[in-house]
Protein backbone atom coordinates (compact mmCIF):
# COMPACT_ATOMS: atom_id res chain seq x y z
CA UNK A 1 0.00 0.00 0.00
CA UNK A 2 1.36 3.41 -1.01
CA UNK A 3 1.55 5.75 1.98
CA UNK A 4 1.43 9.53 2.20
CA UNK A 5 4.86 9.69 3.86
CA UNK A 6 6.47 7.61 1.11
CA UNK A 7 5.08 9.82 -1.67
CA UNK A 8 5.74 13.06 0.21
CA UNK A 9 9.41 12.04 0.59
CA UNK A 10 9.61 11.26 -3.15
CA UNK A 11 7.98 14.60 -3.99
CA UNK A 12 10.35 16.45 -1.65
CA UNK A 13 13.39 14.88 -3.35
CA UNK A 14 11.95 15.75 -6.77
CA UNK A 15 11.49 19.43 -5.82
CA UNK A 16 14.87 19.59 -4.11
CA UNK A 17 17.09 17.89 -6.66
CA UNK A 18 15.24 18.21 -9.96
CA UNK A 19 13.50 21.56 -9.50
CA UNK A 20 16.19 23.15 -7.30
CA UNK A 21 13.61 24.61 -4.90
CA UNK A 22 15.02 26.87 -2.19
CA UNK A 23 14.80 25.60 1.40
CA UNK A 24 12.03 28.08 2.29
CA UNK A 25 9.84 27.26 -0.73
CA UNK A 26 10.41 23.53 -0.18
CA UNK A 27 9.42 23.81 3.49
CA UNK A 28 6.21 25.65 2.55
CA UNK A 29 5.23 22.96 0.00
CA UNK A 30 5.94 20.17 2.48
CA UNK A 31 3.86 21.84 5.21
CA UNK A 32 0.94 22.21 2.79
CA UNK A 33 0.99 18.56 1.69
CA UNK A 34 1.46 17.26 5.25
CA UNK A 35 -1.64 19.20 6.35
CA UNK A 36 -3.62 17.40 3.64
CA UNK A 37 -2.11 14.08 4.78
CA UNK A 38 -3.18 14.73 8.40
CA UNK A 39 -6.70 15.63 7.28
CA UNK A 40 -6.93 12.43 5.18
CA UNK A 41 -5.77 10.27 8.06
CA UNK A 42 -8.02 11.75 10.72
CA UNK A 43 -11.09 12.94 8.80
CA UNK A 44 -11.15 10.59 5.80
CA UNK A 45 -10.48 7.30 7.57
CA UNK A 46 -6.86 6.95 6.39
CA UNK A 47 -7.59 7.69 2.74
CA UNK A 48 -4.27 7.45 0.88
CA UNK A 49 -2.75 9.68 -1.82
CA UNK A 50 -3.85 7.26 -4.57
CA UNK A 51 -7.53 7.15 -3.59
CA UNK A 52 -8.27 10.70 -2.36
CA UNK A 53 -10.85 12.39 -4.62
CA UNK A 54 -11.49 15.88 -5.95
CA UNK A 55 -14.52 16.14 -3.61
CA UNK A 56 -12.35 15.16 -0.61
CA UNK A 57 -9.78 17.86 -1.42
CA UNK A 58 -12.50 20.45 -2.04
CA UNK A 59 -14.04 19.74 1.36
CA UNK A 60 -10.61 19.98 3.00
CA UNK A 61 -9.97 23.39 1.40
CA UNK A 62 -13.46 24.56 2.36
CA UNK A 63 -12.78 23.67 6.01
CA UNK A 64 -9.45 25.55 5.88
CA UNK A 65 -11.03 28.63 4.26
CA UNK A 66 -13.38 28.99 7.24
CA UNK A 67 -10.35 29.59 9.49
CA UNK A 68 -9.79 33.06 7.98
CA UNK A 69 -6.44 32.41 6.32
CA UNK A 70 -5.40 35.01 3.75
CA UNK A 71 -6.32 34.50 0.09
CA UNK A 72 -2.63 34.35 -0.75
CA UNK A 73 -2.14 31.43 1.68
CA UNK A 74 -5.15 29.63 0.18
CA UNK A 75 -3.74 30.13 -3.32
CA UNK A 76 -0.42 28.62 -2.22
CA UNK A 77 -2.12 25.51 -0.71
CA UNK A 78 -3.87 24.88 -4.01
CA UNK A 79 -0.64 25.37 -5.95
CA UNK A 80 1.19 22.89 -3.65
CA UNK A 81 -1.60 20.29 -3.88
CA UNK A 82 -1.82 20.60 -7.68
CA UNK A 83 1.95 20.19 -8.01
CA UNK A 84 1.93 17.12 -5.75
CA UNK A 85 -0.75 15.25 -7.72
CA UNK A 86 0.71 16.34 -11.06
CA UNK A 87 3.98 14.75 -9.88
CA UNK A 88 2.15 11.51 -8.95
CA UNK A 89 0.61 11.40 -12.44
CA UNK A 90 3.92 12.01 -14.17
CA UNK A 91 5.44 9.22 -12.10
CA UNK A 92 2.50 7.03 -13.23
CA UNK A 93 1.52 6.39 -9.63
CA UNK A 94 -1.97 7.81 -10.31
CA UNK A 95 -3.94 7.77 -13.55
CA UNK A 96 -5.76 11.00 -12.79
CA UNK A 97 -5.13 14.31 -11.06
CA UNK A 98 -7.88 15.00 -8.48
CA UNK A 99 -6.62 18.58 -8.10
CA UNK A 100 -6.90 19.63 -11.77
CA UNK A 101 -10.25 21.41 -11.35
CA UNK A 102 -9.36 23.18 -8.10
CA UNK A 103 -9.71 26.93 -8.34
CA UNK A 104 -7.93 29.32 -6.05
CA UNK A 105 -9.19 32.70 -4.87
CA UNK A 106 -8.90 35.42 -7.50
CA UNK A 107 -5.87 37.39 -6.38
CA UNK A 108 -5.19 40.91 -7.45
CA UNK A 109 -1.82 41.57 -9.03
CA UNK A 110 0.81 41.37 -6.33
CA UNK A 111 2.79 44.60 -6.38
CA UNK A 112 5.87 44.48 -4.18
CA UNK A 113 6.16 47.08 -1.44
CA UNK A 114 8.92 49.60 -2.10
CA UNK A 115 10.58 52.55 -0.41
CA UNK A 116 11.31 55.90 -1.99
CA UNK A 117 14.97 56.86 -2.18
CA UNK A 118 14.25 59.48 0.51
CA UNK A 119 12.87 56.79 2.83
CA UNK A 120 15.96 54.62 2.27
CA UNK A 121 18.09 57.63 3.23
CA UNK A 122 15.96 58.27 6.35
CA UNK A 123 16.43 54.66 7.51
CA UNK A 124 20.20 54.85 6.97
CA UNK A 125 20.39 58.19 8.81
CA UNK A 126 18.58 56.61 11.78
CA UNK A 127 21.62 54.35 12.37
CA UNK A 128 24.04 55.33 15.12
CA UNK A 129 27.31 55.02 13.21
CA UNK A 130 29.36 55.89 16.30
CA UNK A 131 29.11 52.23 17.38
CA UNK A 132 30.61 49.15 15.72
CA UNK A 133 27.17 47.52 15.42
CA UNK A 134 25.85 50.70 13.82
CA UNK A 135 28.67 50.67 11.25
CA UNK A 136 27.93 47.01 10.49
CA UNK A 137 24.18 47.71 10.14
CA UNK A 138 24.81 50.65 7.84
CA UNK A 139 27.03 48.48 5.65
CA UNK A 140 24.41 45.69 5.62
CA UNK A 141 21.62 47.99 4.48
CA UNK A 142 23.82 49.59 1.83
CA UNK A 143 24.59 46.10 0.45
CA UNK A 144 20.91 45.04 0.62
CA UNK A 145 19.76 48.17 -1.23
CA UNK A 146 22.84 48.66 -3.42
CA UNK A 147 22.96 45.05 -4.69
CA UNK A 148 19.32 43.89 -4.44
CA UNK A 149 20.15 40.80 -2.37
CA UNK A 150 17.72 38.41 -0.71
CA UNK A 151 18.20 38.27 3.07
CA UNK A 152 19.54 34.68 2.80
CA UNK A 153 22.12 35.89 0.24
CA UNK A 154 23.14 38.77 2.51
CA UNK A 155 23.84 36.62 5.58
CA UNK A 156 25.69 34.01 3.46
CA UNK A 157 27.80 36.58 1.57
CA UNK A 158 31.46 35.54 1.57
CA UNK A 159 34.46 37.87 1.56
CA UNK A 160 36.10 35.59 -1.01
CA UNK A 161 33.16 36.33 -3.36
CA UNK A 162 33.85 40.09 -3.32
CA UNK A 163 36.11 41.35 -6.09
CA UNK A 164 37.26 44.76 -4.85
CA UNK A 165 39.52 45.34 -7.85
CA UNK A 166 36.75 44.90 -10.43
CA UNK A 167 33.97 46.11 -8.05
CA UNK A 168 31.47 43.26 -8.13
CA UNK A 169 30.20 40.49 -5.87
CA UNK A 170 29.46 36.89 -6.74
CA UNK A 171 26.08 35.96 -5.23
CA UNK A 172 25.19 32.34 -4.54
CA UNK A 173 21.45 32.55 -5.12
CA UNK A 174 18.33 30.40 -5.22
CA UNK A 175 18.73 26.89 -6.61
CA UNK A 176 22.55 27.13 -6.45
CA UNK A 177 22.54 29.67 -9.29
CA UNK A 178 25.44 32.13 -9.16
CA UNK A 179 25.21 35.67 -10.47
CA UNK A 180 27.53 38.69 -10.51
CA UNK A 181 26.30 42.04 -9.22
CA UNK A 182 28.28 45.29 -9.67
CA UNK A 183 29.30 47.21 -6.54
CA UNK A 184 29.04 51.00 -6.45
CA UNK A 185 32.34 52.59 -5.36
CA UNK A 186 30.50 54.03 -2.32
CA UNK A 187 29.31 50.55 -1.22
CA UNK A 188 32.73 49.06 -1.99
CA UNK A 189 34.47 51.62 0.24
CA UNK A 190 31.95 50.99 3.05
CA UNK A 191 32.55 47.20 2.95
CA UNK A 192 36.33 47.74 3.08
CA UNK A 193 35.95 50.08 6.05
CA UNK A 194 33.69 47.60 7.89
CA UNK A 195 36.15 44.72 7.31
CA UNK A 196 39.17 46.77 8.43
CA UNK A 197 37.70 48.67 11.38
CA UNK A 198 34.81 46.61 12.74
CA UNK A 199 34.93 42.98 11.68
CA UNK A 200 38.66 42.78 12.51
CA UNK A 201 37.84 43.33 16.21
CA UNK A 202 35.71 40.18 16.50
CA UNK A 203 36.90 36.85 17.77
CA UNK A 204 35.69 34.97 14.71
CA UNK A 205 34.18 31.50 14.87
CA UNK A 206 36.30 29.18 12.68
CA UNK A 207 33.33 28.17 10.52
CA UNK A 208 32.56 31.83 9.77
CA UNK A 209 36.00 33.08 8.77
CA UNK A 210 34.84 33.84 5.21
CA UNK A 211 31.37 35.22 6.11
CA UNK A 212 31.17 39.01 5.67
CA UNK A 213 28.51 40.02 8.19
CA UNK A 214 28.96 38.67 11.71
CA UNK A 215 27.26 39.16 15.05
CA UNK A 216 29.20 40.44 18.07
CA UNK A 217 30.10 36.84 18.99
CA UNK A 218 31.89 36.36 15.67
CA UNK A 219 29.25 34.02 14.20
CA UNK A 220 27.01 34.27 11.14
CA UNK A 221 23.89 36.39 11.52
CA UNK A 222 20.40 34.93 11.36
CA UNK A 223 17.53 36.05 9.12
CA UNK A 224 15.50 36.94 12.21
CA UNK A 225 18.15 39.36 13.52
CA UNK A 226 18.25 41.17 10.16
CA UNK A 227 14.44 41.50 10.24
CA UNK A 228 14.57 42.89 13.80
CA UNK A 229 17.34 45.40 12.94
CA UNK A 230 15.32 46.72 9.98
CA UNK A 231 12.09 46.86 12.01
CA UNK A 232 13.79 48.92 14.75
CA UNK A 233 15.47 51.28 12.26
CA UNK A 234 12.21 51.80 10.36
CA UNK A 235 10.42 52.77 13.58
CA UNK A 236 13.30 55.05 14.58
CA UNK A 237 13.13 56.74 11.16
CA UNK A 238 9.41 57.41 11.72
CA UNK A 239 8.26 55.28 8.77
CA UNK A 240 4.93 53.75 9.77
CA UNK A 241 4.92 50.81 7.41
CA UNK A 242 5.83 47.15 7.61
CA UNK A 243 9.31 47.00 6.06
CA UNK A 244 11.31 43.81 5.60
CA UNK A 245 14.78 43.11 4.14
CA UNK A 246 13.02 42.17 0.89
CA UNK A 247 11.61 45.72 0.63
CA UNK A 248 15.15 46.94 -0.07
CA UNK A 249 15.48 44.37 -2.88
CA UNK A 250 12.18 45.57 -4.39
CA UNK A 251 13.33 49.19 -4.03
CA UNK A 252 16.66 48.39 -5.73
CA UNK A 253 14.81 47.04 -8.80
CA UNK A 254 12.15 49.77 -8.88
CA UNK A 255 14.65 52.62 -8.60
CA UNK A 256 16.82 51.13 -11.38
CA UNK A 257 13.77 50.88 -13.64
CA UNK A 258 12.61 54.41 -12.79
CA UNK A 259 16.03 55.71 -13.78
CA UNK A 260 15.98 54.01 -17.17
CA UNK A 261 17.75 50.66 -16.62
CA UNK A 262 16.93 47.86 -19.06
CA UNK A 263 14.62 45.20 -17.58
CA UNK A 264 16.91 42.36 -18.70
CA UNK A 265 19.86 43.78 -16.76
CA UNK A 266 17.63 44.06 -13.69
CA UNK A 267 16.58 40.42 -14.22
CA UNK A 268 20.26 39.38 -14.26
CA UNK A 269 21.10 41.33 -11.10
CA UNK A 270 18.08 40.01 -9.19
CA UNK A 271 18.80 36.44 -10.28
CA UNK A 272 15.32 35.86 -11.72
CA UNK A 273 15.27 32.82 -14.00
CA UNK A 274 12.32 34.27 -15.93
CA UNK A 275 11.83 37.83 -17.20
CA UNK A 276 8.14 37.44 -16.26
CA UNK A 277 9.06 37.63 -12.57
CA UNK A 278 10.98 40.85 -13.13
CA UNK A 279 8.14 42.38 -15.17
CA UNK A 280 6.18 42.91 -11.95
CA UNK A 281 8.29 46.05 -11.52
CA UNK A 282 6.95 47.50 -14.76
CA UNK A 283 3.50 47.42 -13.15
CA UNK A 284 4.86 49.57 -10.35
CA UNK A 285 6.13 52.00 -12.94
CA UNK A 286 2.73 51.97 -14.66
CA UNK A 287 1.02 52.73 -11.33
CA UNK A 288 3.36 55.69 -10.96
CA UNK A 289 2.63 56.89 -14.50
CA UNK A 290 -1.09 56.67 -13.79
CA UNK A 291 -0.63 58.84 -10.68
CA UNK A 292 1.35 61.38 -12.73
CA UNK A 293 -1.48 61.63 -15.27
CA UNK A 294 -4.15 61.93 -12.57
CA UNK A 295 -2.20 64.58 -10.68
CA UNK A 296 -0.67 66.65 -13.45
CA UNK A 297 -2.70 66.34 -16.66
CA UNK A 298 -4.76 69.51 -17.24
CA UNK A 299 -7.88 67.48 -18.12
CA UNK A 300 -7.92 66.11 -14.58
CA UNK A 301 -7.90 69.62 -13.13
CA UNK A 302 -11.21 70.49 -14.76
CA UNK A 303 -13.95 70.61 -12.10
Amino acid sequence: MTTWDEKITDFENFLKFERNFSTNTLDAYMRDIKKLRDYSEFELNNTGPLTITYENIQEYLFQLSKKKFSERSQARWISSIKSFFKYLMEEEVRNDNPATLLEGPKLGLYLPDTLSFEDVERIIKAIDINTDLGKRNQCMIEVLYGCGLRVSELIDLKISNINFKESYIKVEGKGNKNRFVPLASYTCAMIKDYIANVRSKYKINKRCEDILFLNSRGSAMSRVIVFIIIKELTEKAGINRKISPHTFRHSFATHLLQNGADLRYIQEMLGHSSITTTEIYTHLKNEELRDVILNYHPRNKVV
